[in-house]
């Protein structure tokens, strides 16, 4: 469907200008007087805005087409009206967005269909550079091409844009090229439950033998939490209170494939609490590091927090409560604006179930899937 906005002095005018553009099939979806130019607010011509339609394969021949089509079934009729029903709402919908968002401020000057999928990218949360980088690519490539594309054609080269930017990253997780795999990151985001939940992985589907060591002793609940689960994995824990309790532990556990590290969570904005770490944890050690971050969080917090462990080696991140929330942006902007891969995200509590090995399709399908642009 194409919409484009006609100003003119008149609406005879106005139509002439819509027929000229659009041809005869034109529907008009809105129209009205607007004021510019004059001089102290005086003097001010008055125009007339028309937003018109068109649709290159209006509804009524799509429905005749679904109609022709379409084997009857036990149902006569029945299943060709929802058909055609589908197809009308589908256009209804995509009408209503197209009015949306040409209504808003549209200073990049979109033509409206690139317009509805850039405004959506923007409420995914994707950085406001970067879904202008995104479209502006596609508007090219289309303009290059002197192309008139289909929204489903923009959503396509986007998502093929997205995966393009991606392929470049690893998306590795636990490797198992290093036996011991630290995760920090600020309270609350789940880190036991993601460190529990990549044990049982190990475990359970890779075979390998695993230990827990955790330095989160300002926590009793903490502790108590890891080796319930520690328990229910039947695999040792080690509670490390100072980083010679760490160096000994790690020896302890000279035998196993893999140590899990578990660490206090604080909050990100004391700068203290990078310190405290390097003074609990040997991070010169032979080591990954996962950083944990909730995709509940804002942006900027998100961003704020990776900065507060700048000094650390970071590997990978690891996001959580996915299945919290319904923008997916920030997994893009994460990757893309600190050049850093992410190992995992998870999408719910269950043991070792909810978590997920991500890859650019995933992150692609999140952001541009069926259900958000």
């Amino acid at each position: 469907m194409k919409v484009k906005k006609f100003v003119a002095p008149t609406m005879p005018e106005a139509m002439n200008q819509i027929r000229k553009e659009l041809g005869p099939d034109a529907v008009i979806l809105n129209s009205k007087e607007i004021s510019k130019g004059g001089f102290l607010g005086l003097f001010k011509k008055v125009s007339i805005e028309v937003i018109a339609a068109l649709d290159p394969e209006p509804a009524e021949r799509k429905t005749n087409k679904s109609i022709r089509h379409n084997p009857r079934d036990n149902n006569g009729n029945v299943s060709q009206m929802k058909n055609s029903n589908t197809e009308v709402l589908y256009e209804l919908k995509q009408l209503k967005k197209a009015l949306m968002y040409q209504s808003m401020s549209n200073e990049n000057n979109y033509p409206a269909d690139y317009q509805i999928v850039y405004q959506q990218l923007l409420e995914q949360e994707v950085g406001p550079e970067l879904a202008k980088e995104l479209v502006s690519k596609v508007v090219k490539q289309y303009t290059e091409t002197k192309t008139t594309p289909s929204l489903d054609m923009i959503k396509e080269e986007i998502a093929k844009e997205i995966k393009n930017r991606l392929k470049d990253f690893s998306f590795k997780g636990i490797a198992y090229d290093k036996r011991i795999a630290q995760f920090v990151g600020p309270t609350g985001v789940g880190k036991t439950t993601t460190l529990a939940k990549i044990a049982a992985k190990s475990i359970l589907k890779d075979n390998k033998k695993v230990a827990f060591i955790t330095t989160d002793t300002y926590r009793i609940a903490a502790i108590e939490q890891l080796r319930t689960y520690a328990r229910i994995l039947d695999v040792p824990i080690e509670v490390a209170y100072t980083i010679e309790d760490y160096k000994s532990a790690i020896e302890s556990f000279g035998s196993y494939d893999l140590i899990l590290v578990d660490t206090a969570g604080r909050n990100f904005r004391d700068k203290y609490y990078v310190e405290e770490l390097q003074n609990t944890i040997d991070v010169s050690m032979d080591m990954d590091t996962y950083l944990v971050l909730s995709l509940t969080a804002k942006t900027k917090d998100i961003t704020e927090i990776y900065d507060q462990f700048s000094s650390i080696p970071i590997k990978e991140v690891i996001f959580t409560k996915i299945d919290e929330t319904r923008q997916y942006g920030t997994l893009l902007n994460i990757v893309l604006q600190k050049q850093i891969s992410i190992a995992y995200i998870t999408n719910g509590q269950d043991v070792p179930d909810d978590l997920v090995h991500i890859t650019p399709g995933i992150i692609t399908n999140y952001i541009v899937g069926e259900n958000n642009v």
